[in-house]
Formats: structure tokens, C-alpha cells, sequence
């Protein structure tokens, strides 16, 4: 009795596994679901895929196209227009230096500037002395910069000189500006002066303190509108690889774990339709994921919303059969199938049966339901005889 009692209930179990198993890969929203979700897709379509790697760095201005203002005589600044930030040109007046001669009034002489550039540095003020050895201002050439960033050797060995890299600022993250790899750093410690060799006897004391298995790397990049300047921050995603013709989805638009990744394509014919898609990936990069199987040039994705496809259930529009027999003008089966030649003969032929159960007899759900009552109450009535047996050997009234 006990055997079968398990039985009937391992049956029913069953029963209600398959009932809440996941419908069919087919979603199917109303209009106003598909405004609430805000489901945004894009078209799948071959084109370049790139392979990046993530780096900080830091800005540094070049050390060819730097100068610094200084006078041949000492004296004492009476007049200056040195403004940090402003941008000169060779020749111009800066620096009014009145000489310390006898005079009356005392000879006074224009400091100029020695290059074109952006004054990146000021070391006077009005009414301070100067000395032929003081350096009064800093000079750069900021049209080209350079930039700075750290990697694992391992990841750093990987990059071909000549290869691109993205480069965005906090500062300014409205703008994204394309670097070039120039040259290794000249040593591994963080200082600018060591790792642009600009200063060989700090590099073995800087370079104790740094992890020797990262390398620094220099990028050059354009500054055309001379908003960059040196010791900013930078976030660099540096280009490792680049191949041609690769369909590639945004990450957002993949659903599902590594063993089941899947996309949610819009339904060619059915509108507010959106099909479940498992697919086969490869690598991933600058945002986006390559797909090796399962989807072709065209197909529409779900980026925006895709997460939220896969808790809608049967989506409260209608059902899939419903949507194609709307959209085709012809009966399709529930699973949205085309009908075979046997099925559409045996649907035009009268039926014949005794009890009425509608044109298509009973549905799954009420199949299930019935079933499942049945198993119930025979669960029920085995229940009841097992407890008489128990009665009647210990004696007891039932």
C-alpha cells in the first residue's frame, strides 16, 4: 500500500512539473507591454570586432615641446601677463623686467616667449626678484600629448606598435579621443620624469618601489582644441586585436548562463513578438559579445529590456497560434506550427462524437486539471483503506 501510495504521488508531482516547465520560446506583449518594458532593439549585422584590454593613465605633456621663460639679467618683475592656461606665441611680450643698472628711471627690458605653447607653469609674481638661473614660467606645445598607462607584461607584450586605444576623461567624458602606441616606457616606476627618461637617476630608486611585472606605455594623441592638459586622469581601452566581418551583439542584449546563452529576436511577421534565440558566443570586447551560432545578418535583438523578457510569462497578449492565424490569414497549430495536409483534412471532416467538448476538445490545461483531480481522489480512497487496515488489526473503531 505504501508503494503505491508514492506512486500516485510521484504521478501527480510529475504532473505539476510539467505543467510550470517554461512555455515555448515565443513572448508575446501587447503594445502598451512592450511601452512598459521600453524593449529597444538593434539590427545583427557583420562588421568590425575588436578585442580590447582596460588601462588607467595619465597625461604628460612632450618633453621635446616644452621651453621655459628666463632672463640673461637680473632685476625685478615690474609688469606681467603670464596667465596659466593662456596660449602664446614665439616673440610675444610677457614679462616686464626692470634691470637692476643705475638709471633714472632704471633701464627695464620685455621677457618674450621662447616658443609657441600653452603656459602650463608659473614661478613669479609682480614685484619679485629674478636671477639669470630662475625659471619664471613653463611652456608646452599641447597640440600633441602624451599619455601615460600601466599593464601586465604579460597583456603589455601583447600590443603591436601602431595599435589604437580608446581614451575618455572624467573630466571631460562627453568626448572620446584615439591614442597610438608610440613606444614602451622607459622604465616601470610611476614617476613621469623616469618613465619618459627625462630623469635616468631617480630610476633605480622609483623603480624599487614599482611592481616590476607591470610596463607603462605611451600613447600619442591629438589635442587639437588645447582642452587637455598634463596630470589628467584617463581611462584607456587599448585595442589587442581587430578582425573583419564578425556578427556581434551588445553585451546587454545576452540572456542566460554559460551553458544556455540566449537572444530575444523580433518575430518577423507576429507583431510585439519576440523569440527566444539560444545562440553559441566567442569573444567578447569593447562592449560587445561575437556570435558564432544562431543568428543571422538581419535579425533584430532585444538590447534594452532583455532581462526582463524572460519573467513576462505568456506576455498578456494573445497566444502564438492566435497571432499567426491573424497575421497569415490561415490555422496554425498551438506550438505555431504550419498545419500538415492530414491535419487540415481531418479538421474539415464533421465530428461524429457523442459529447460535446467544443471544436477542439478539451485544452491541456483542463486535460491536466482533470487528470490530476482523478489522481488526487485516488490518492484520497487509498488513504482511507489504509487507515481501516490499521484499525481493524489493533481492534480500534475506525
Amino acid at each position: 500500500m505504501k508503494l503505491l501510495s508514492s506512486f500516485v504521488l510521484s504521478s501527480v508531482l510529475s504532473l505539476v512539473s510539467a505543467s510550470a516547465a517554461a512555455p515555448g520560446g515565443t513572448v508575446i506583449l501587447t503594445e502598451q507591454g512592450v511601452a512598459n518594458l521600453g524593449l529597444q532593439t538593434v539590427t545583427v549585422e557583420e562588421a568590425d570586432f575588436e578585442t580590447t584590454t582596460f588601462a588607467l593613465g595619465r597625461t604628460e605633456a612632450i618633453p621635446e615641446k616644452r621651453s621655459v621663460l628666463s632672463s640673461r639679467i637680473p632685476g625685478r618683475v615690474i609688469e606681467t601677463k603670464l596667465t596659466i592656461g593662456s596660449f602664446v606665441t614665439k616673440g610675444e611680450k610677457l614679462v616686464l623686467l626692470e634691470s637692476r643698472q643705475p638709471g633714472d628711471p632704471p633701464p627695464a627690458i620685455w621677457l618674450t616667449a621662447p616658443a609657441d605653447g600653452t603656459v602650463i607653469s608659473v614661478n613669479t609674481k609682480l614685484g619679485a626678484p629674478v636671477e639669470p638661473s630662475d625659471s619664471l614660467a613653463g611652456f608646452a606645445d599641447l597640440k600633441t600629448i602624451y599619455l601615460l598607462a600601466t599593464l601586465p607584461q604579460a597583456t603589455a607584450g601583447k600590443i603591436q606598435q601602431g595599435s589604437r586605444a580608446r581614451i575618455r576623461f572624467p573630466i571631460r567624458p562627453d568626448k572620446e579621443y584615439t591614442g597610438t602606441l608610440l613606444k614602451f616606457a622607459a622604465c616601470p616606476c610611476p614617476d613621469p620624469a623616469c618613465a619618459l627618461g627625462q630623469d635616468t637617476s631617480i630610476r633605480s630608486e622609483k623603480s624599487e618601489g614599482a611592481d616590476l611585472n607591470t610596463a607603462g606605455v605611451i600613447f600619442t594623441l591629438d589635442n587639437p582644441d588645447n582642452q587637455l592638459r598634463p596630470g589628467m586622469n584617463a581611462e584607456c581601452s587599448i585595442v589587442m586585436e581587430k578582425r573583419e566581418g564578425v556578427l556581434s551583439v551588445p553585451r546587454e542584449a545576452l540572456q542566460g548562463g554559460p551553458a544556455n546563452r540566449h537572444v530575444y529576436v523580433k518575430h518577423m511577421t507576429v507583431p510585439n513578438a519576440f523569440d527566444r534565440v539560444s545562440v553559441r558566443t566567442g569573444l567578447s570586447g569593447n562592449g560587445r559579445v561575437e556570435i558564432v551560432e544562431g543568428l543571422m545578418p538581419g535579425d533584430e535583438v532585444v538590447t534594452r529590456g532583455s532581462y526582463s523578457l524572460g519573467f513576462t510569462g505568456g506576455g498578456g497578449g494573445p497566444s502564438l497560434k492566435e497571432a499567426l492565424d491573424a497575421a497569415h490569414g490561415h490555422e496554425h497549430n498551438e506550438d505555431g506550427s504550419e498545419k500538415t495536409p492530414d491535419q487540415k483534412a481531418a479538421a474539415r471532416q464533421p465530428d461524429h462524437s457523442d459529447h460535446d467538448h467544443g471544436p477542439h476538445g478539451p485544452g491541456m490545461r483542463e486535460t491536466f486539471f482533470m487528470a490530476a483531480t482523478g489522481i488526487l481522489f485516488l490518492l484520497l480512497l487509498l488513504t482511507s483503506l489504509r487507515k481501516r487496515e490499521q484499525a481493524a488489526e489493533t481492534h480500534e473503531p475506525y
